[in-house]
C-alpha cells in the first residue's frame, strides 16, 4: 500500500503499548514510533492525558488497565498526535457509549481539517455519520465503492434480507392465519428512512402492511 502522510493506527487494544510501561511512558514510546519529537508530545501530553480520562492511572503500568482504559489511551494518541492519516479497526466496540460518541466527534473533526480517516466497521449508523465514501469488501475482493448510503444497501442486500426491513408479499412463507396475513414490514426514523441499527434513545417507527383474506368479522 502507498501513503502519502504520517500514519496513525488503532488496530487493535493494546497495539504498540508495552504492558510493564506506565501510561505516561506508552504515550512517549508511542510518539517516537509515530516520528514525533519529545518536545511535541509533551505539548499535547495534557490534552492527550485528558481525552482518555485516565488521569489518576497515568503513572500505572497498563498492564494494570481495563481493556476500556487501555482503548481510550491508545485512541487519544493515536488521534490527538495529529496523524495526515488515522486507522481505526473496530476497536471502538470496547468501552462505554458516551466514550465511543467523543471518539467519533474526534473522527469526524481530523476528517473535516482535510486528514484522512480510514474507518473499519460494521456498525451502519457511524459510518453513515461519519463516512463520505464507503468500501464493501468480502474475502478481501473489493465489491462496492461510493457513496454510504448506496454501498450499505448492496451491503444488507447481499444477505438473504435486511434486519430493519421484509417483505413477504412473494414469499412462501406465511405469517398469520385464517383471517389476517403479515407481508411486509419495516423499522424507520421519523422521516421515514429505514433504520438499520437503532441508536439509544433514538424515535422510530414501526410500520407494518397486512393483507386481509376474511372480511365477515
Amino acid at each position: 500500500a502507498l501513503f502519502r502522510g504520517r500514519v496513525g493506527s488503532l488496530l487493535e487494544v493494546g497495539t504498540g503499548f508495552h504492558p510493564e510501561l506506565t501510561g505516561r511512558e506508552n504515550i512517549y514510546l508511542n510518539g517516537a514510533i509515530l516520528g514525533i519529537s519529545q518536545r511535541e508530545v509533551q505539548r499535547k501530553f495534557d490534552e492527550i492525558v485528558g481525552f482518555a480520562e485516565v488521569e489518576q492511572f497515568i503513572d500505572t503500568p497498563v498492564k494494570q488497565y481495563s481493556s476500556g482504559m487501555y482503548m481510550r489511551l491508545a485512541f487519544a494518541v493515536a488521534a490527538q498526535l495529529e496523524p495526515e492519516i488515522l486507522i481505526v479497526d473496530e476497536v471502538l466496540a470496547v468501552g462505554d457509549i458516551q466514550f465511543q460518541r467523543k471518539c467519533i466527534g474526534r473522527m469526524g473533526e481530523i476528517a473535516g481539517s482535510g486528514r484522512t480517516v480510514v474507518f473499519v466497521s460494521h456498525n451502519m449508523t457511524t459510518i453513515t455519520s461519519l463516512c463520505n465514501r464507503c468500501i464493501l469488501l468480502e474475502s478481501g475482493k473489493l465489491m462496492a465503492d461510493g457513496a454510504p448510503s448506496d454501498v450499505i444497501l448492496k451491503y444488507y442486500s447481499g444477505g438473504s434480507s435486511s434486519p430493519a426491513a421484509f417483505d413477504l408479499s412473494s414469499s412462501e412463507r406465511k405469517i398469520g392465519d385464517s383471517h389476517v396475513q403479515l407481508t411486509s414490514g419495516k423499522i424507520e426514523d421519523l422521516n421515514g428512512r429505514v433504520i438499520h441499527e437503532p441508536e439509544l434513545g433514538q424515535s422510530l417507527v414501526i410500520a407494518m402492511r397486512y393483507r386481509i383474506l376474511d372480511t365477515s368479522k
